[in-house]
C-alpha cells in the first residue's frame, strides 16, 4: 500500500509542481526545524513570533542575493538570524544536553567547488555557522570539534561568549511548554548559478554528552553541488546519517535523472518513513526549482525568489495525498 501512496504522491507532484523552464535570478529557502506541530499548541503571539523571525531570515538572505551576492553569503546571513533568536534550536536557543550544557553543531557547503566546513560540540561560539565557514575557508580540514573548534574560531576572529549567553529563561520556558525547538538551515541559488547550503543546531534535548547528529556531517544533513542541488535537513539525526539523506537526494538526481521533487519525496517518504525516520529537508536545484519536503505534521519554513514569491509557513498543508507537503 505504501508504494501505491508513493506513486500517487509522485504523480501529484508532477501535476502540481511543473519544472520551471527558465532559471530565476535567485532562490532562497529556509527552515527552522520539523516536528509534531499542532496549531492548538501555539498561542497567536508565539506563532507570530516564529513567522516574523522566518521573514527576517528571508529578508537578510534576500538582501544579499538581490544585489548579486553569493549564495554562500546568503545562507550564512539567513542562518545567523535564526541562530541569534531563542525561538530555534541553534545558537541562542540551543537545547541542553544531559549534563545541562549547550553543545552546538553547524555546517556549510559551497556547490561551486564542493568545499565544506563544519564544527561539532561547540559550547562558546556565538554563531557556529560563522565558525563552520572559517573551517571551510581558512583551514585544510572539513570538521573541527569541541575545544579544537573553539580555539580555531577564537584565533580567526569568531565571537566567543560565555555559555550563559545561550540560556534565555523566558523563551526557554515558553518553548518547552510548546515543545517547539528546531534545527535551522538555508539553501540558495545565486545569480551566477552557484548553490550553497548551511545548517546549524543545538542537537537533541537531553542528548548524551558528545552526541553529534547529522547537521555537521556533509552528505547527511548538509550538501551542495552545482551539478544537482543544495540540501539542508532537519529531523532525527541518526536516521539522516544512516541514510545519507542530503547526498542521496543529489545522487538520485545525478544518477537516476529524478527531478528534485521526486528525489526528495523518494528519500523522505520512500526511505525514511518506513523505518520511522522523521523530519524533512529544504532544497533548491541548479535550475531554481525548490522543495520543502517533510514527513512530520509541520516544519518552520520559508522561501523567497527573484520573481516575487515570498512565503513562510509552519504547519503541513495537505493536498489530495497526505504524502505531499508544500
Amino acid at each position: 500500500m505504501k508504494y501505491l501512496f508513493f506513486g500517487i504522491a509522485l504523480f501529484l507532484i508532477a501535476a502540481c509542481s511543473p519544472e520551471k523552464s527558465q532559471r530565476p535570478d535567485y532562490v532562497l529557502v529556509i527552515h527552522g526545524g520539523a516536528g509534531v506541530m499542532n496549531p492548538k499548541d501555539f498561542t497567536p503571539e508565539l506563532e507570530k513570533a516564529y513567522l516574523d523571525k522566518l521573514q527576517e531570515a528571508l529578508d537578510s538572505g534576500k538582501a544579499v542575493l538581490k544585489t548579486g551576492g553569493a549564495a554562500l553569503d546568503a545562507v550564512v546571513a539567513a542562518v545567523k538570524v535564526m541562530e541569534d533568536s531563542p525561538l530555534f534550536n541553534a545558537g541562542k536557543g540551543s537545547v541542553f544536553s544531559e549534563t545541562g550544557e549547550n553543545e552546538m553543531d553547524a555546517a556549510i557547503m559551497n556547490g561551486k567547488d564542493l568545499s565544506a566546513g563544519a564544527v561539532a560540540g561547540v559550547r562558546t561560539i556565538k554563531n557556529p555557522i560563522l565558525a563552520a565557514r572559517k573551517v571551510m575557508e581558512e583551514s585544510k580540514h572539513v570538521m573541527l570539534v569541541r575545544d579544537g573548534a573553539e580555539k580555531f574560531a577564537m584565533e580567526h576572529g569568531v565571537e566567543i561568549v560565555d555559555p550563559s549567553y545561550f540560556f534565555d529563561q523566558k523563551r526557554y520556558d515558553a518553548l518547552l511548554k510548546a515543545q517547539k525547538h528546531g534545527t535551522v538551515g538555508a539553501v540558495a541559488l545565486d545569480k551566477s548559478g552557484n548553490l550553497a547550503a548551511a545548517t546549524s543546531t543545538g542537537g537533541m534535548t537531553n542528548k548524551m554528552t558528545g552526541r553529534v547528529g547529522d547537521t555537521p556531517i556533509i552528505g547527511a544533513g548538509t550538501y551542495a553541488n552545482n551539478n544537482t542541488c543544495a540540501v539542508s535537513a532537519t529531523g532525527h539525526g541518526e536516521f539522516f546519517i544512516r541514510y545519507t539523506v542530503a547526498h542521496d537526494i543529489s545522487a538520485l538526481m545525478e544518477y537516476k535523472g529524478l527531478t528534485l521533487e521526486e528525489a526528495a519525496t523518494e528519500v523522505i517518504f520512500g526511505k525514511l518513513l518506513p523505518v520511522d525516520g522523521t523530519g524533512g529537508i529544504i532544497a533548491v536545484d541548479k535550475d531554481g526549482n525548490y522543495t520543502m519536503t517533510f514527513n512530520t505534521s509541520g516544519m518552520f519554513r520559508g522561501v523567497v525568489t527573484a520573481d516575487g514569491k515570498r512565503e513562510v509557513a509552519i504547519y503541513k498543508i495537505f493536498s489530495e495525498s497526505p504524502l505531499i507537503s508544500q
